[in-house]
Parts: C-alpha cells; structure tokens; sequence
C-alpha cells in the first residue's frame, strides 16, 4: 500500500487560467463546481509531472484566496484515511464520513479506490494525479470555506506521511482556524500495520517509521535517522523505498542498515497490500539491495526491517514482545 505520495514536481502557469469564486485557477475546457473550483473531467489537461492543471500555482507559493474572500460560512473538513487500499479494509468510521460528505477531494488512484457506494452518494469528486498533494489540499480548503462538506482522502492514516498536517497548515495559512471549518481527522490503518498483518507478527515491540523521500526530507537527515535507530534494536518500517529518480536512496539505506545489524535479519517485503498486484515476500537483509532492481521494490511498497530477536517461522514474521522472559508457556 502507498502513502500520500510526497515526490511533488512544481505545477506550471498558464495564462488561459482564469480565478474562480473560491480562489482555484481553471481553464476553459474543465467544469465548475458548486464554489467555482475546477472539477475533474477527462478533459482536463495535465502538467509535465501529471498533475492536473486545475490549480496553476507552483508549490512554494502562497495560497490565491484566503477565508475574508468567501461568503456566509464555512463546511465541514474532515481529512479521511481509507487504509490499505480496498472496501474491506476501510473502518466503519471512515465510510461513514464518505457518504456525509458533499465533495471528496483526493489523489487519482485513490479516488479510484473508493467503493462505488461513496462515489455515488457524492456530489462532486475532485481528483489530481501524482504531484498535486497542495493544489488538491488547497482545493479541499476551498471548497470547505465556499460552504461544502468535504472530505479529503488517503491511503492509509491521514497522520502518516500524509496530508493531515498540509491540510491544517492551508486552513491557518488563508486567516481562519480548524475549529472554523470543523476539522477532524478520521484514522485509517497504516501501510505499516496493514503490511504487517501480512506478514505475521514483526512489529509487537518498539518500532519507527522512516521515508527515504527525500523531496520533503534532506537525504542527509534521513541518513542521520537511519545512523540513529538502526543500532538501538527497533523495528524499523520503511515508506515510499523506491522511485525512479531516487535508487541511491535505496542502496544508501540497505548499506547503512548492514552496518548495524546482521545480514542474515529478517526484512518483510510488501509491494501493493490489499490491491491486485500485491506481493509478499520475507528475505535476509543481506539480500535487500538487490531487490531494488526488480518490480517488488516501488511507491507502493513497504519494508519491515526485523531486529537481531526477529526469527522466521513457518513462513511468519515474529518479533518477540519479551513474555518468554517473564511467562512460562
């Protein structure tokens, strides 16, 4: 399963865009919503990194409206986690907040994702592909503030390499609050928890989670976290491993992880978790670099790097929590 994808490219201008009521830039051949924002069609154009150019503002930019240009009041937010990407896995919570919002806001693949009982009771669906993380947010805070309840959604939980924090950075960054707009985040499973239960029982002792992204994140910083955690025997999970334009990342984290644990340490391996193409696989540590080269290792897998206590049973997973020390059985 994937996390919110952070490997964002700058969005270009055009000048066909033109401002709508609610501050989101559109062009002549997309729709309009209910608060002037552009809807997703499949004629909207795209960016060079694949992001629709419904919002034309480049990332680093300040938001185009703030809350004193909307009337009468506000929505409701509400930042969903749909878990580790099937109907199945979604929590009762999360559907239900689905089917009382008015918009979802969300990435593509995501989007496609949601049960064809959510997309119906919609009113809008509004979706960007890879790339559009603070357009797609903006567009989310846009909506809520144009008087919509809308739902933003992830893989996942909305608190893990997600957009749950952009979300409330947006809302404070156009004058307004999270109690104004009603803001409530709505767990999901985590692709560490999800993998995991894949994979058997690897993470029932202390655990950390580190992404080698490192568009968000310095390499140099992810390489000092890893230096960090890898000797103190936790368990470690490892989001977004591989990207085309980020393989050193990968073959940089799987030499220091060697340096401080054995080669033979278990590693769990899961590409894709709930979706159709997902793949599960449990290797030596030693062996992990090389997967780097084969279609296992992408955006859309996890890695559950076992401790020195981590032993492979019967093809499980187990990190012992310490009970055999305390407990006869």
């Amino acid at each position: 399963m994937s996390t919110e994808n952070t490997d964002t490219t700058t969005e270009a201008s055009t000048s066909t865009d033109t401002e709508s009521k609610c501050g989101a830039s559109t062009t002549e051949k997309e729709s309009t919503s209910k608060c002037g924002a552009s809807s997703s069609s499949s004629s909207s154009s795209s960016s060079g990194c694949g992001a629709s150019k419904s919002k034309q503002e480049t990332t680093d930019e300040k938001v185009a409206a703030t809350a004193a240009d909307f009337e009468g009041d506000p929505g409701r937010l509400v930042a969903v986690g749909l878990g580790p990407g099937h109907a199945e896995g979604m929590t009762q919570r999360a559907k239900a907040a689905l089917l009382e919002a008015e918009h979802i806001v969300g990435y593509t693949t995501y989007i496609e994702l949601l049960p064809d009982e959510v997309t119906e009771a919609a009113d809008e669906l509004y979706d960007t592909p890879m790339c559009g993380e603070v357009s797609r947010t903006e567009e989310a805070v846009d909506r809520t503030l144009a008087g919509n309840d809308v739902a933003i959604v992830g893989s996942g939980d909305p608190n893990v390499y997600a957009l749950g924090g952009l979300a409330l950075e947006i809302v404070e960054s156009k004058g307004t609050t999270p109690s104004a707009v009603d803001f409530e985040v709505v767990p999901g499973v985590p692709a560490a928890q999800s993998c995991a239960a894949r994979l058997g029982a690897p993470l029932v002792n202390d655990t950390v989670t580190v992404s080698l992204s490192d568009h968000l994140t310095p390499m140099a910083d992810i390489e000092s976290r890893l230096h960090a955690v890898a000797p103190e025997g936790f368990t470690i999970a490892i989001y977004n491993p591989w990207s085309r334009k980020r393989r050193e990342n990968w073959e940089t984290c799987c030499d220091i992880l060697l340096e401080h644990r054995s080669a033979d340490v278990p590693v769990g391996v899961v590409h894709g978790a709930g979706r159709d193409d997902e793949q599960v696989e449990i290797v030596e540590l030693g062996e992990l670099k090389a997967l780097g080269e084969t279609d296992l290792v992408d955006m859309t897998t996890t890695v559950l790097v076992g401790n020195e206590e981590t032993y492979v049973e019967d093809g499980r997973m187990v990190t012992p929590r310490g009970y055999e020390s305390k407990y006869d059985y």
